[in-house]
């Protein structure tokens, strides 16, 4: 018998995720796997809580994974009655100052092995609206039925093991790379970033699919691409094509913010559109080259590409990939589009020095600092 048929379906805002996953969440009979870097101590974090307090208790395997430095403020009494319930919790790489800059960005859903959701939610109220009235602005998937859900729960189930960042773990995350450095392309693909300076699978594809791209558009909340990836860009407008970047006009990580905007002035001369995103904090995370889409936890910038833990999911198929296209041109209409001689004109002396040491700090000195960091953490 033939394996049922990959099902996608976009979510769009935080009035459309959270009810679909906590909907999951309470249909599941086996097993939840549920991965964030955030999770906080408001409405939607309770209703979570809860919702896996419930599941534990009625047998079902529940597995919670949240990075410690994401959910820092949240005390561990926040997490009693999960425990007590039956279920398992684990921060991701407790805080240690020696390595600090390693982290756990990825947000996974996987209900039962048969559903499961992706994307850039936290499980934060600040996520839970409409995206333009309110709530951030963010986009997510919900698949069902095929191969990849078996293995973002093999990738879950790695990086959960992993958590305490002891010894042992650390071993088997060797094997774990070498399996992923083996990965091949493919049209229906899970593509996981982890920390180190060789380029990884969601790097490489990326670069794959912008060498012959004609038409590429991106949307992110935090923009600071690798050089190479930069170099991509620009030649796709230099041989005619067309880039068009949807970024953040209001974003909860100023420095970030500033670091991307340090980019604009080359990016525009060289005729790349860039659009500003101005009803609520962009958080999003979407790329489309041609025919291939990419969409989940990673942001478009060195942390995502070369320091955190993220995953991504990539589609080549049609429906798929008009269904973003459709996403990206009605975001577009909630954006301020940066032209060359207005930004020119508009950035002071002072605002050019600020986006001078944002892009130190975050290309540079972040990279240096977290790469050592997790090559210290292997001995």
């Amino acid at each position: 018998m033939a394996a049922p048929a990959l099902s996608v379906q976009w979510l769009r805002t935080g009035r459309e995720v959270f009810p679909a996953m906590l909907a999951a969440i309470r249909a599941a009979r086996e097993s939840i796997r549920l991965e964030t870097y955030i999770c906080t101590d408001g409405k939607i974090g309770r209703q979570f809580r809860d919702a896996l307090m419930d599941a534990a208790r009625r047998g079902v395997h529940v597995s919670l994974l949240v990075d410690a430095l994401g959910c820092w403020p949240l005390p561990d009494t926040f997490f009693a009655p999960l425990l007590a319930a039956g279920g398992h919790v684990r921060r991701f790489n407790p805080l240690h100052l020696w390595r600090f800059g390693v982290r756990d960005h990825r947000k996974l859903l996987v209900c039962d092995g048969a559903t499961a959701f992706i994307g850039g939610f936290n499980l934060a109220d600040e996520y839970d609206g409409d995206g333009v009235n309110s709530g951030w602005c963010d986009l997510g998937v919900r698949i069902e039925a095929g191969e990849l859900i078996r293995e973002l729960a093999a990738s879950f189930d790695e990086l959960f093991t992993l958590a305490s960042f002891r010894r042992r773990p650390l071993l088997r995350l060797r094997a774990f790379k070498r399996r992923r450095k083996s990965r091949v392309l493919s049209a229906g693909a899970s593509l996981w970033s982890r920390p180190g300076p060789a380029a990884s699978p969601l790097h490489s594809a990326l670069h794959h699919d912008f060498v012959q791209a004609r038409d590429v558009r991106i949307m992110t909340a935090y923009f600071l691409p690798t050089r190479k990836l930069r170099r991509d860009l620009l030649r796709v407008v230099r041989r005619g094509g067309r880039v068009q970047l949807i970024l953040a006009g209001k974003s909860d990580v100023l420095l970030a913010q500033l670091a991307g905007r340090s980019l604009y002035r080359r990016l525009l001369a060289a005729g790349v559109e860039i659009y500003e995103y101005q009803p609520q904090i962009l958080h999003a995370k979407l790329t489309i080259a041609d025919q291939a889409v990419f969409v989940g936890s990673a942001n478009f910038d060195v942390r995502s590409l070369k320091l955190n833990y993220e995953l991504m999911l990539r589609w080549e198929d049609k429906t798929t990939v008009t269904a973003a296209r459709e996403i990206f041109d009605d975001t577009l209409k909630h954006c301020r589009k940066i032209d060359l001689p207005h930004w020119r004109a508009s950035q002071s002396f002072w605002q050019r020095c600020q986006q001078r040491w944002a892009h130190f700090l975050l290309a540079r000195l972040d990279v240096v600092c977290a790469l050592r960091q997790f090559q210290g953490v292997k001995k």
